[in-house]
Protein backbone atom coordinates (compact mmCIF):
# COMPACT_ATOMS: atom_id res chain seq x y z
CA UNK A 1 0.00 0.00 0.00
CA UNK A 2 1.12 3.31 -0.84
CA UNK A 3 1.32 6.32 1.52
CA UNK A 4 2.51 9.37 2.31
CA UNK A 5 3.36 10.09 5.83
CA UNK A 6 3.64 14.00 6.76
CA UNK A 7 5.39 15.38 9.86
CA UNK A 8 6.95 18.25 11.83
CA UNK A 9 3.76 20.57 11.92
CA UNK A 10 3.18 22.60 14.76
CA UNK A 11 2.71 26.02 16.73
CA UNK A 12 5.50 28.50 16.06
CA UNK A 13 5.01 32.56 16.28
CA UNK A 14 5.46 35.06 13.63
CA UNK A 15 9.06 35.07 12.11
CA UNK A 16 9.78 31.50 13.28
CA UNK A 17 10.86 27.79 11.02
CA UNK A 18 9.52 24.61 11.01
CA UNK A 19 11.11 21.39 8.56
CA UNK A 20 8.10 19.08 7.61
CA UNK A 21 9.07 15.87 6.12
CA UNK A 22 6.81 13.46 4.20
CA UNK A 23 8.12 9.73 4.27
CA UNK A 24 7.45 7.70 1.45
CA UNK A 25 5.68 4.21 2.60
CA UNK A 26 5.48 1.64 -0.34
CA UNK A 27 6.71 4.11 -2.58
CA UNK A 28 10.06 5.23 -3.66
CA UNK A 29 10.18 9.04 -3.80
CA UNK A 30 12.67 9.65 -5.76
CA UNK A 31 10.77 8.18 -8.78
CA UNK A 32 7.88 10.82 -8.45
CA UNK A 33 7.36 14.63 -8.18
CA UNK A 34 6.78 15.52 -5.01
CA UNK A 35 4.88 18.66 -4.37
CA UNK A 36 4.11 20.06 -1.03
CA UNK A 37 -0.31 22.13 -0.92
CA UNK A 38 -1.53 23.56 2.20
CA UNK A 39 -5.20 24.20 2.42
CA UNK A 40 -6.39 26.34 5.33
CA UNK A 41 -10.38 26.36 6.61
CA UNK A 42 -12.35 28.36 3.81
CA UNK A 43 -10.03 28.93 1.48
CA UNK A 44 -8.68 27.21 -1.79
CA UNK A 45 -6.01 24.63 -1.77
CA UNK A 46 -2.72 26.27 -2.72
CA UNK A 47 0.43 24.59 -4.20
CA UNK A 48 3.26 25.55 -2.62
CA UNK A 49 6.22 23.86 -3.47
CA UNK A 50 7.12 21.29 -5.99
CA UNK A 51 10.72 19.16 -6.95
CA UNK A 52 11.03 17.08 -9.68
CA UNK A 53 11.96 13.50 -10.17
CA UNK A 54 15.53 12.50 -8.30
CA UNK A 55 17.82 15.82 -8.74
CA UNK A 56 15.16 17.41 -10.57
CA UNK A 57 14.26 21.42 -10.06
CA UNK A 58 12.45 23.19 -7.37
CA UNK A 59 9.37 25.61 -7.76
CA UNK A 60 7.98 28.11 -5.37
CA UNK A 61 4.38 29.98 -5.38
CA UNK A 62 5.27 33.37 -5.35
CA UNK A 63 4.22 33.80 -1.61
CA UNK A 64 6.57 31.31 0.03
CA UNK A 65 9.68 32.00 -2.64
CA UNK A 66 12.80 33.08 -0.92
CA UNK A 67 11.36 31.91 2.15
CA UNK A 68 10.59 27.69 1.79
CA UNK A 69 12.84 25.13 0.45
CA UNK A 70 12.08 22.05 -0.91
CA UNK A 71 14.91 18.96 -1.08
CA UNK A 72 14.96 15.31 -0.88
CA UNK A 73 16.82 13.29 1.41
CA UNK A 74 17.07 9.75 -0.80
CA UNK A 75 18.75 7.98 1.59
CA UNK A 76 15.45 8.45 3.97
CA UNK A 77 13.18 8.20 1.01
CA UNK A 78 12.22 11.92 2.50
CA UNK A 79 11.17 15.30 1.11
CA UNK A 80 11.80 18.12 3.13
CA UNK A 81 9.33 21.45 3.65
CA UNK A 82 12.19 23.73 5.27
CA UNK A 83 9.44 26.83 6.07
CA UNK A 84 11.72 30.09 7.36
CA UNK A 85 10.41 33.52 8.17
CA UNK A 86 6.54 32.19 8.84
CA UNK A 87 3.61 34.52 8.66
CA UNK A 88 -0.11 34.21 9.77
CA UNK A 89 -1.01 33.81 6.79
CA UNK A 90 1.06 30.63 6.14
CA UNK A 91 -1.25 29.12 8.68
CA UNK A 92 -2.68 25.57 6.84
CA UNK A 93 -2.81 21.63 6.98
CA UNK A 94 0.16 20.95 5.06
CA UNK A 95 -0.02 18.02 2.37
CA UNK A 96 2.86 16.34 0.03
CA UNK A 97 1.82 14.81 -2.66
CA UNK A 98 3.21 13.06 -5.65
CA UNK A 99 2.59 14.98 -8.86
CA UNK A 100 2.60 14.52 -12.57
CA UNK A 101 6.06 16.04 -13.62
CA UNK A 102 4.47 18.11 -16.35
CA UNK A 103 2.33 19.98 -13.92
CA UNK A 104 5.54 20.36 -11.68
CA UNK A 105 6.04 24.21 -12.49
CA UNK A 106 2.83 24.98 -12.29
CA UNK A 107 2.31 23.61 -9.05
CA UNK A 108 -0.73 21.32 -9.71
CA UNK A 109 -1.63 17.50 -10.87
CA UNK A 110 -1.80 15.90 -7.33
CA UNK A 111 -1.89 12.20 -7.52
CA UNK A 112 -1.69 11.18 -4.08
CA UNK A 113 -1.62 12.25 -0.78
CA UNK A 114 -1.23 12.11 2.85
CA UNK A 115 -3.50 12.94 5.82
CA UNK A 116 -1.25 16.17 6.26
CA UNK A 117 0.49 18.18 9.35
CA UNK A 118 -0.91 21.19 10.48
CA UNK A 119 0.68 24.43 10.79
CA UNK A 120 0.15 27.55 13.10
CA UNK A 121 1.84 30.79 13.10
CA UNK A 122 0.46 32.95 15.87
CA UNK A 123 2.03 34.88 18.46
Amino acid sequence: QVQLVESGGGLVQPGGSLRLSCVGKGIGLDDYAIAWFRQAPGKEREGVSCIGEREGRAYYADSVRGRFTISRDSALNTVYLQMNSLKPEDTATYHCATAAPAHCPVLGGFHSWGQGTQVTVSS
